[in-house]
């Protein structure tokens, strides 16, 4: 049976005296997509910095694809690839030449190299730009060139930190669909995203960090179920006298951000009767999703 892709057990690492990330466990299986969520300064960003082998663990093991790190690490790279959050492509040569470069990287003769470009390329859309300069790209493009570069080595894992920040929804799904292609032909991914959307389509699993502790795992639907189970209804506008009291004896739960309410309710037709002919209110109905898990986790406080 083969090793999980990812295992951390009971990884610790401190910057300065501070607990960045705090005895966190992890598996990950292979032909997986497995999300990372958290606020800003959760441990993220360390925590895949550790899998990489570029910051050592202060306490607990790591083994990515059945090789230790940091220790193998040098070794492991050869079958990761990396899609780091802000694209550092080589501005001044064309789209054909960065794949080219970057297989080099990996010991790969120019042949080789030149035989998975117009694969990569078509995989990525990019076909017309092969001898396009990077600076001629859009931002999607440009951030389709930066998946299929980390693809040039053939990996059994890909890295992926915040794949689809900034892009418009028709970049966010053209990739999301690659990347569901990927996993079907047996790759495994491990991912950071603060869109929960991408989480809930993407991840098998997923983990959520608070202060370098993991506060969460599972599957996204049976974490929403465990955490939520109930339907939402939002309400907006200014509140008249009494309508909390009266909504909250048929919520389950009903938290507030600034002149929204949010009523997690498994009888929400007793809600939306008491709503009724409130003037000035608006309200929407809808099923619970990863947002509402995130949020109840983690809190809906600014993180800076």
């Amino acid at each position: 049976m083969a090793s999980p892709a990812i295992e951390l057990n009971r990884v610790v690492k401190t910057y300065g005296g501070k607990t960045v990330v705090d005895a966190l466990s992890l598996t990950v299986p292979r032909g997986q997509c497995f999300g990372l969520l958290g606020p800003n300064g959760a441990g993220k960003t360390t925590t895949m910095r550790m899998l990489l082998g570029m910051a050592p663990a202060d306490a607990g093991t790591i083994a990515v694809l059945g090789s230790r790190i940091p220790a193998y690490a040098d070794l492991t790279r050869t079958r990761v690839g990396v899609v780091p959050q802000f694209d550092n492509l080589d501005l001044e040569l064309s789209v054909r030449e960065n794949l080219l470069v970057f297989g080099r990287y990996f010991g790969m003769s120019a042949r080789k190299i030149a035989s998975v470009i117009p694969e990569l390329l078509e995989f990525a859309c990019l076909e017309s730009k092969a001898d396009a300069r990077v600076t001629e790209l859009s931002g999607g493009m440009k951030r389709r060139l930066t998946l299929v570069r980390a693809l040039v080595n053939d990996p059994d894992l890909l890295v992926l930190d915040e794949p689809t920040t900034g892009l418009d929804p028709q970049t966010r799904h053209l990739i999301w669909g690659r990347l569901r292609e990927l996993v079907a032909r047996g790759k495994t991914i491990f991912l950071t995203t603060h869109f929960m959307e991408e989480a809930e389509r993407m991840c098998d699993a997923l983990c959520v960090l608070e202060k370098g502790r993991k506060i969460a795992e599972g599957r996204p639907s049976i974490l929403i179920e465990e955490q939520i189970g109930a339907d939402v209804i939002e309400i907006y506008g200014p509140t008249p006298p009494g309508l909390h009291a009266r909504i909250a004896a048929h919520a389950a739960h009903i938290e507030s951000a600034g002149t929204t309410l949010f009523c997690y309710a498994p009888d929400v037709e007793a809600v939306r009767r008491e709503l009724r002919g409130c003037a000035g209110l608006r309200f929407a109905q809808r099923p619970a999703n990863l947002e509402d898990v995130f949020l109840r986790l983690t809190g809906r406080e600014l993180r800076d």
